[in-house]
């Protein structure tokens, strides 16, 4: 991407969390099926001349970001993903994003694991084996992690390659700490008129952001300056390049 396309409002058959029902990295977005073509097609609008914007179900579900978790390597996807289901996402997706499946206990992955092309934060009490194809198939570094003392990292918290949006909740040095880890900047903000659940109200990739309908305009400030999508300036810079931006700017 040359420029950053901005942050746009969406809603979902009239619920503001749209990240229970969308999956957005910077190869890829999972939209889940409904009778309303409103939803998928403000994704399209935006996404269509970048990346594929593809109708899906899990397990017969329209929950697809809170079931799966995906970056620009790859995909994984819970065990009640079907057969067909997970067939139809590996034709629909480019021949360089790996699709696999896991059995764990804790199904809800988009709620368990936080990730960006380089690092993940996952549950605490995710399964070894899960963790090994974590790291395995998305290729980042994982470390397990709660933030604000929520273990569901990737419900409460948003992250990108640029930045990162975590709870009001989430303690200065926590910030810090998680800066450190995921070596990008980290801000506090919320969506949906003070909602802490970033996950649930907020998809974004490097260079486009979508969050619920009442998501305010300080709120969207915030998300456009974390994540670098309000100045072109600082369009597809990564790791420490951006930090060091981001740290300036804000």
């Amino acid at each position: 991407m040359s420029s950053t396309l901005g942050v746009f409002r969406a809603e979902f058959e009239g619920s503001n969390d749209i990240g229970v029902f969308a999956r957005l990295t910077n190869k890829y977005c999972l939209v889940a099926q409904s009778n309303s073509e409103n939803f998928y097609s403000v994704f399209e609008e935006k996404l269509a001349d970048h990346v594929p914007v593809i109708h899906a179900t899990i397990g017969g579900n329209k929950i697809v970001g809170r079931l799966c978790v995906g970056n620009s390597n790859g995909l994984i996807l819970p065990n009640s993903c079907s057969d067909q289901e997970l067939q139809y996402l590996r034709d629909c997706l480019p021949d360089e994003i790996a699709v696999v499946r896991v059995d764990d206990r804790l199904s809800a992955l988009g709620n368990t694991i936080a990730c960006n092309d380089h690092v993940a934060l996952i549950h605490p009490e995710i399964d070894p084996t899960t963790e090994e194809i974590i790291a395995d198939v998305l290729g980042v570094e994982v470390f397990r992690q709660t933030i604000g003392n929520n273990p569901l990292v990737g419900a409460c918290a948003a992250f990108t390659n640029v930045g990162g949006l975590v709870p009001p909740m989430t303690s200065i040095e926590e910030q810090d700490e998680l800066a450190t880890l995921m070596q990008i900047p980290i801000a506090h903000g919320t969506v949906n008129r003070g909602s802490d659940v970033l996950g649930g109200g907020l998809v974004v990739n490097d260079w486009v952001g979508y969050v619920g309908r009442h998501t305010t305009g300080p709120e969207i400030n915030v998300v456009e300056s974390i994540f670098g999508l309000n100045t072109e300036e600082t369009t597809g810079l990564i790791g420490e390049d951006a930090k060091h931006a981001f740290i300036e700017t804000l």
